[in-house]
């Protein structure tokens, strides 16, 4: 039986801890035996991103610690943070220190959620079903930093039932960007009105994402310009029966 641990992620547990409990169960239900590493908490992107680098080291050791308390490959729902971990880890810490070594073995097992399903585990279909008509966007770190271009798209098309239809600019960015949105909140706004005018004119009921920031911005842009269209994270969609 394979052995994974689980990256909650910040959102995660503090907006999300539904698609949370359901990323455990299909876990569970593909045969996963799942750890709970309890001192895990930020992976330090916020702070990296706004150019505190030394208070991120202490962080990323944290993390790394928590972690490292098994060799079992690291699933997270989030590309973004995820993305963190394996590309921008290593290169907070000196070459030769054991601090760097650790931090490549980590960078090297953690995984995105569809990317452990389609890679590792190598399932895209784990029995869904939801009959409703689906569009998709593309998140920025799942698909320019983790190199993600048809994972969720495998899993989205197994679903049973759905009808899948395109979205114009589907890899434009939503505007959410982490600090972005806080920082140049006028230029944020501005994508995302144009994500949601896109996601409204696909005619779909559903809009799916594989990161729960993009996840928040665009429900807020869709519930503010008045549309019923649901926002959903891929893992409520392949939990949906």
């Amino acid at each position: 039986m394979p052995k994974a641990q689980l990256f909650l992620t910040c959102l995660g547990d503090q907006f999300y801890t539904g698609t949370l409990q359901n990323m455990t169960r299909l876990l569970e239900q593909l045969g996963v035996e799942l750890v709970f590493p309890a001192a895990q908490t930020c992976c330090g992107q916020p702070l990296f991103n706004n150019g505190f680098e030394d208070k991120t080291r202490a962080v990323a050791l944290n993390f790394m610690r928590a972690f490292n308390q098994s060799d079992a490959p690291i699933i997270g729902p989030s590309g973004s943070c995820v993305s963190m971990v394996k590309h921008h880890y290593p290169a907070l810490f000196q070459v030769g220190t054991p601090e760097h070594a650790l931090a490549l073995d980590i960078s090297s097992r953690i995984f995105e959620f569809t990317e452990y399903l389609v890679h590792v585990l190598q399932v895209t279909d784990v029995g869904a079903s939801y009959p409703h008509k689906v569009t998709y966007h593309a998140s920025c770190h799942y698909l320019r930093e983790m190199g993600l271009k048809t994972e969720a798209k495998a899993l989205i098309h197994a679903v049973k039932g759905l009808n899948f239809v395109p979205l114009n600019e589907e890899d434009t960015c939503c505007g959410f960007g982490g600090a972005f949105t806080v920082t140049y909140p006028e230029v944020s706004r501005s994508m995302m009105e144009n994500k949601v005018r896109n996601v409204i004119a696909s005619g779909a009921d559903t809009v799916i994402t594989c990161e729960p920031g993009c996840l928040m911005n665009i429900a807020g842009g869709l519930q503010k310009a008045g549309s019923s269209i649901r926002a959903m994270h891929i893992i409520d969609l392949l939990a949906s029966h």
